[in-house]
């Protein structure tokens, strides 16, 4: 009989409503919570088909679902490693406990936000126990091809803070002016002597010692010198010799106007570079090209270094991380030199909300969710990683007490119903009295 069946919707509506209630509590509970994503439930009809005309009632069920496309607030913090997604994709984090069973294929898991720490061996975790996961760069900093659409090639951040660093020079940029009285007849003819320092392979102070040495003619002048650069790596030994001529005219200024080799690496004139080669290997030495007047000149009286600029350091101790928009961990050294160590990319799935809700807000992969694909932050669909920031709660408190309320009052319409269904049995059975 239908009076039965309104028995069964009422109860099958506190049934509901008391799911609806849950999450209510749950995104309530978590209105704090870094990184949570809104629970809901999603009311759906029940119909039964009635036989003779008669209406049988069915009910409502619940289903739950997460919002985890919708994104909270970020945040400013006081830490590099706290780390947070603003636009689309979620960082690649593992289980910390997995850490000592495997060494690759991780189980991946996804968050928008995070507060990542280094632990007792360096590995960037949170207290809830996931570890941040990245490519591993190659020592000059470079990003080797890794597979996209799997977590092979992905690695715990790992940071190591006793770590040394040496950044060996490769690269001298000299600019400075000889003094063109020097050239003419009567001078004196003394050299000029320079020292350069760079720094070895192995961190070590070298110094490349340079003489200039005018060539002095009889009459006139003669607008030319020798220069000659020595080693210290070397044992002092000579690596090269050039004869180096400027250009005397109106428009040539005093720019180099002509580089003879003598001796040791050629000179490029296209690019200004002098390829030397030191103790430690290969240096580019740009002296500046024909004509260049932010290069070597030869102007007055007067000798002048404008510019000297090198590559490299001396030994630096890792002092802190910091993480680019573009998701590469930088290594910064306390000699001022800065290195990627890390690319954490952003992981990125047809349907976001058909990921499986984990513990800690994270999430895992799904059918429902669709493969996942491995991008460079900033590309694609993708958002930037924003260091010093964390995602706040996507919960709406007050939006989630007005629905409180809402779900207070369908309840106890649904016991209502309970009510009046049983007091209308009660009537039912009295008939026979």
């Amino acid at each position: 009989m239908t009076i039965s069946s309104s028995l069964y919707a009422g109860v099958a509506g506190l049934n509901a409503n008391a799911t609806k209630l849950a999450t209510i509590s749950d995104n309530i509970a978590n209105s704090s919570t870094y990184g949570y994503k809104r629970a809901e439930a999603q009311f759906q009809s029940l119909v039964l088909s009635g036989s003779g005309g008669a209406y049988s009632a069915g009910g409502v069920t619940a289903n739950t679902s997460r919002a985890i496309d919708e994104r909270g607030p970020l945040i400013t913090t006081s830490s590099a490693t706290d780390l947070a997604v603003a636009g689309g994709g979620m960082l690649p984090v593992t289980i910390e406990s997995t850490l000592g069973t495997t060494t690759d294929n991780y189980p991946l898991r996804l968050v928008t936000t995070g507060s990542f720490e280094p632990n007792a061996d360096g590995v960037l975790t949170t207290n809830s126990g996931l570890v941040l996961m990245g490519w591993p760069a190659n020592t000059d900093g470079s990003i080797p091809s890794y597979p996209r659409d799997s977590s092979q090639g992905l690695e715990p951040v790992t940071i190591n803070y006793n770590e040394f660093y040496a950044d060996p020079t490769t690269a001298i940029d000299l600019a400075l002016n000889l003094p063109a009285n020097e050239t003419q007849a009567g001078a004196s003819g003394d050299p000029i002597q320079l020292s350069v320092e760079y720094f070895g392979n192995l961190g070590t102070s070298e110094t490349l010692s340079i003489t200039y040495t005018p060539t002095v003619p009889a009459t006139g002048e003669s607008n030319r010198w020798v220069m000659e650069v020595r080693d210290s790596a070397s044992a002092g030994a000579v690596i090269g010799t050039y004869q180096l001529d400027f250009d005397p005219t109106r428009t040539g200024g005093g720019t180099l106007d002509a580089v003879a080799t003598l001796s040791g690496g050629a000179y490029n004139d296209t690019t200004g570079v002098i390829d030397l080669t030191v103790g430690g290997g290969p240096l580019a030495l740009d002296i500046g090209m024909y004509g260049d007047p932010d290069g070597f000149t030869q102007l007055s009286d007067t000798f002048a270094p404008v510019t000297i600029g090198k590559n490299g350091s001396q030994v630096g101790t890792l002092t802190e991380v910091e993480v680019d928009p573009n998701g590469f961990v930088y290594a910064i050294y306390d000699s001022g030199v800065s290195r990627v160590i890390y690319q954490v990319p952003l992981v990125d799935v047809p349907n976001v909300n058909g990921l499986i809700s984990q513990d800690n807000q994270a999430y895992q992969i799904s059918q429902d969710s669709g493969a996942f694909f491995l991008w460079d932050a900033g590309d694609g669909p993708v958002g930037d990683v924003v260091s010093f920031a964390l995602e706040e709660s996507a919960t709406d408190t007050a939006a989630e007490l007005t629905n409180l309320i809402v779900t207070q009052r369908a309840y106890s319409s649904s016991a209502k119903v309970i009510q009046t269904v049983d007091e209308m049995l009660q009537e039912t059975t009295n008939i026979k009295r």
